[in-house]
């Protein structure tokens, strides 16, 4: 007799299953994305009675194109937190990638797609030094990092040279994938429709492969009931975009990345790989995972990301900038990572992350900035929130120990 597990049956109890295993998920500390949403729409919420034009579609779009750079350098944070770790030097690597191609494209003339690429690889090169380091040598991240982030600061001003700031051609590669929009309503529509439809197929494909193994597998009804909830969200995000002036390309880029580094999280040997070592690395050794190759591959993602997120920075302002990576890029990356629920003692995230903790921060950024409110306010708010993410993580992983799911 196949073995069924529980929470599959409750589930096929229809409306009172769901409810049934949401209550004993939420007692068992398996909180998942809830907290995050709910603080979301807790913030909106909050906002939208303090001034009416916080829910207008001018203002969503505009949050919309704000949490792509904080967000893509969260979405490589999300993977160094998964194994534990912490990378403190995200910031000034998309700078350093920001002046490459500022310095390759200006000053020497290259192609704008080529020193995109070479920017790109820039980081990708500084991730492998911190990972070679931390996996092969054996220096804490923290400590590797840390001198990354000062290192790196050097670099990008010795980049940049003597005066600190290189602009970048109006309507150049940078400008245009940070500015061009898609203003055909059949754009944002159409990326509603495949996101839903490409969900419900995996959704399909995966039970009935699970089936075929005779493991449990999800039930028809469950995936009918997420697919529909997936797409009022897709459709809804379409039509506040709709009303604004399209599908932004910088968002288009960024949701495809997450979905695809969402892919291979939980779709392939690696992401597995990096979960197990996340979990446990003697355990992860024991089953012949090599833990230093997947280490250096996880700060080389961190470093790629931060890239990617270090251009977009510079197109949002059309230059590169002595003062790129400074501020409060760093902070709002890992914060963006741990709001949106990775777990900052590894082992438990989701790419997700990276895109609702940028929304969560870059809410209440453009939230305080329509009350006038100044930047004081604005750090004080952020911590806060992210010190009750941190809480909620805590209490959460205690609660799953507890019940014997940790």
């Amino acid at each position: 007799m196949v073995a069924v597990d529980p929470r599959l049956l409750v589930r096929e109890e229809g409306l009172k299953g769901y409810l049934t295993e949401f209550g004993r998920r939420m007692r068992s500390g398996d909180l998942g994305s809830v907290p995050v949403v709910a603080a979301l729409i807790i913030i909106w919420i909050v906002f939208g009675l303090l001034n009416s034009s916080f829910l207008s579609a001018n203002n969503f779009a505009t949050i919309a194109q704000d949490i792509v750079g904080t967000g893509l350098i969260a979405l490589g944070v999300v993977f160094v937190l998964l194994l534990g770790e912490i990378d403190l030097s995200v910031s000034y690597v998309g700078g350093v990638a920001g002046a490459v191609f500022a310095v390759l494209a200006v000053n020497h003339g290259m192609s704008g797609g080529l020193a995109l690429v070479l920017g790109i690889l820039t980081g990708t090169v500084l991730g492998f030094v911190h990972g070679f380091f931390f996996a092969k040598v054996g220096v804490p991240a923290f400590v590797v990092t840390l001198a990354g982030f000062l290192a790196w600061n050097g670099l990008m001003l010795q980049v940049l040279g003597q005066h600190g700031t290189i602009n970048l051609p109006a309507n150049g590669v940078l400008y245009q994938m940070y500015n061009y929009t898609f203003e055909d309503v059949g754009a944002a529509y159409g990326l509603a429709l495949i996101g839903t439809v490409l969900y419900l197929v995996f959704a399909l494909l995966e039970a009935a492969k699970r089936r075929k193994a005779n493991i449990p597998s999800r039930p028809l009804a469950d995936i009918i009931v997420k697919t529909a909830a997936l797409a009022i969200l897709a459709f809804v995000a379409a039509y506040v975009l709709n009303q604004n002036s399209g599908l932004p390309l910088d968002l288009l880029i960024f949701l495809v990345l997450v979905v695809g580094w969402d892919l291979v999280l939980r779709r392939t040997s690696y992401g597995r790989k990096v979960f197990a070592v996340g979990g446990g690395i003697e355990a992860a050794r024991r089953a012949g995972i090599n833990v230093a190759k997947v280490r250096i591959s996880v700060f080389m993602i961190s470093g790629t990301m931060a890239a990617i997120g270090g251009m977009f920075l510079a197109g949002q302002v059309n230059s590169a900038q002595s003062t790129q990576g400074g501020g409060n890029t760093l902070m709002n990356a890992i914060a963006a990572a741990v709001i949106g629920g990775t777990s900052l003692f590894g082992g438990r995230g989701k790419t997700w992350s990276a895109l609702l903790g940028a929304l969560v921060i870059v809410s209440i950024q453009q939230g305080l900035y329509i009350l006038n409110l100044g930047t004081a306010i604005q750090y004080m708010v952020t911590g806060a929130v992210l010190l009750a993410a941190v809480v909620v993580d805590s209490i959460s992983r205690r609660t799953q120990q507890a019940a014997g799911r940790a």
